[in-house]
């Protein structure tokens, strides 16, 4: 049996739903978030709690410390893996969340690019220290501009691999993504949840966000620091965690806090749902169909039928 996918922007109650279908359906869960692979950022990230992992199989949550690195291509080799591994056990893989670069190295295939290059990154960040990752990306727009529309002008991580992708390569991020490999996974049934409106999910990623500051996540990244985690690692720049590193270094306030993480993770699921309109076909969901589950049940047991 082929994966199931279960995409969404955050907030709009993808763990929730894959619990429910877990427990009508033989599935195993596949994490696909970028932020859950860490140990110790639980709350930022709204991992599964202890007793949803325990009620149904998690898999690639808590994998690597904040400050190890797990890229698209690691994603990609161990999905395959469990997916193949959920097949033999007669059960099915249930892909949920919301990174979707993983979703598309995994059902795509992905470029085999060259390896980090210290220097050459050293050397990209110097340039930023002096110009800003704006002019840096307005410079990787002039030579790789599909790849450039995708990242934000800010997204120092991105901006700062496609460039050095360019560098040492002297070809443009996109055209490597172009050529990527045919060893892919697609999957049996694409399931997209998002409201119909954009409102409504925007009240949602902000309910989320205080949620999150009242279940400790300023704790949660004091623990981090104290641990000696950097802020600058990529972990900690994620949405959340990166405005509550800035309050805990006395550089914002509490009400800006709540205000630039509110705004920061609305922006967030507008570019979720930018990509999700622009990578192709699936069946979109709106979280608040009365009949959701019932939808989504008879959708996967379709797909069941004629895969098998």
């Amino acid at each position: 049996m082929p994966a199931v996918f279960l995409q969404g922007p955050t907030a709009a109650g993808k763990s929730a739903l894959a619990l429910a279908i877990a427990a009508r359906l033989p599935c195993e869960i596949v994490s696909v978030d970028s932020g859950q692979v860490y140990r110790g950022m639980d709350i930022g990230t709204a991992k599964p709690t202890p007793a949803d992992r325990a009620a149904v199989p998690h898999h690639l949550i808590d994998i690597r410390n904040p400050d190890e690195p797990y890229s698209a291509g690691q994603f990609r080799d161990d999905a395959r893996r469990l997916v193949a591994d959920i097949e033999a056990r007669g059960r099915i893989a249930l892909l949920v969340g919301g990174t979707f670069l993983y979703f598309r190295a995994l059902e795509r295939g992905i470029a085999e690019l060259p390896t980090a290059d210290a220097t050459t990154r050293e050397a990209i960040e110097d340039e930023a220290a002096a110009r800003g990752w704006p002019a840096l990306h307005t410079q990787l727009a002039g030579f790789d501009p599909v790849v450039a529309a995708r990242i934000a002008p800010a997204d120092r991580q991105r901006i700062s691999r496609a460039l050095e992708v360019y560098r040492l390569t002297g070809r443009p991020l996109g055209a490597w993504q172009a050529e990527a490999d045919s060893d892919a996974h697609p999957p049996a049934l694409r399931l997209i949840l998002a409201p119909a409106e954009r409102q409504t999910l925007y009240v949602a990623v902000d309910a989320r966000f205080t949620a999150m500051l009242r279940a400790g996540l300023l704790d949660e990244v004091a623990a981090l620091r104290q641990a000696g985690y950097a802020r600058e690692l990529p972990a900690l720049r994620a949405v959340g965690y990166r405005q509550a590193c800035a309050h805990l270094a006395g550089e914002i306030d509490y009400p800006t806090l709540v205000d630039t993480g509110r705004t920061a993770s609305r922006q967030y699921a507008k570019r979720q749902l930018t990509w999700l309109r622009g990578d192709g076909l699936g069946e979109w969901l709106d979280p608040a169909d009365a009949r959701l589950l019932e939808r989504v049940l008879a959708l996967i047991e379709a797909a069941m039928s004629a895969g098998g």
